[in-house]
């Protein structure tokens, strides 16, 4: 079995350094997923109320031969849920499903600036971890902006955002902002789903010298970015080589490489993008 380093977050408590995706699985695909995952290795699971399969994750989390306190469990509040009475029934509701007597990581999912309920959902967030229902909670999509209006409204910073982040869209500036205030940069879509990272010349000349595939090549650039990525896959082979990153080191050069290309973004705007 794969042993995974862990990071240690803002707020004293540790998290893996990398952890699996499960959008878009349904509940019987994740249940399926994240039991083969958890049996090879893997103590990071990452689901979310819109993905429609937290109680797939909790089926697989319940029936796994590791012990509950060695796993974390992460879900996201969606954005139709947004306000301080409105995270707390939906996180009860996320709670039920999943099966849990707690959740180590709570994110918001996406700030919705227009709707401008945030800071009320984040000051229902301190207060699930204040209760102890809730280990750690964070954010997904925020901006630098976002993050010091929380930080200005209620003294509590994120533990973690979660944002796009790969080769096409490495995030220089939110990275550094991130740790300059000791907030964990945490990646989805750290393959860049839908780009051609992985058929990349580059990419491949660099996972050559190494003898690795270009995906655990990618994958192995978040690592020493200091990013904790969360790759999707159904696949048990594929899990377990995404899982197989911390037994080589890319250069400097090598790293300046898989991000030398013209950067776009896959996914939605945060000032503007609104999801449900």
């Amino acid at each position: 079995m794969i042993s995974i380093p862990n990071h240690t977050l803002n707020d004293g408590t540790t998290i893996p350094a990398l952890g699996l995706g499960t959008w878009p699985m349904d509940d019987a695909q994740a249940e399926q997923s994240v039991t083969a995952a958890l049996e090879m290795g893997y103590r990071l699971v990452d689901t979310a109320t819109n993905y429609r399969n937290e109680t797939g994750v909790g089926r697989a989390v319940a029936r796994a031969d590791v012990p509950r306190e060695e796993v974390v469990v992460t879900t996201k509040l969606p954005g139709r849920h947004h306000g301080y009475e409105e995270t707390l029934a939906s996180f009860e509701e996320s709670r039920a499903r999943l099966g849990l007597e707690y959740v180590d990581l709570y994110l918001i999912h996406w700030p919705l600036p227009r709707v401008d309920k945030y800071v009320d959902s984040w000051k229902a967030m301190i207060k699930l971890r204040e209760d102890g229902l809730v280990r750690s909670i964070g954010v997904s999509n925020f901006t630098p902006a976002h993050i010091e209006r929380l930080e200005k409204e209620t003294g509590v910073l994120p533990s973690v955002n979660q944002v796009e982040l790969h080769p096409f869209f490495p995030q220089e500036e939110l990275r550094s902002y991130h740790a300059d205030k000791g907030v964990l940069v945490e990646s989805w879509s750290p393959l860049g789903r839908g780009s051609q990272v992985l058929d990349d010349l580059t990419v491949a000349s660099v996972a050559e010298a190494h003898g690795v595939t270009p995906a655990q090549a990618v994958l192995r650039w978040h690592i020493q970015l200091g990013a904790l990525p969360v790759p999707k896959s159904a696949d048990p082979g594929r899990q377990r080589a995404n899982l197989d990153v911390f037994g080589f080191e890319l250069d400097a050069a090598q790293m300046r490489a898989i991000a030398d290309r013209a950067h776009r973004r896959i996914g939605g705007d945060p000032e503007v993008h609104e999801e449900f």
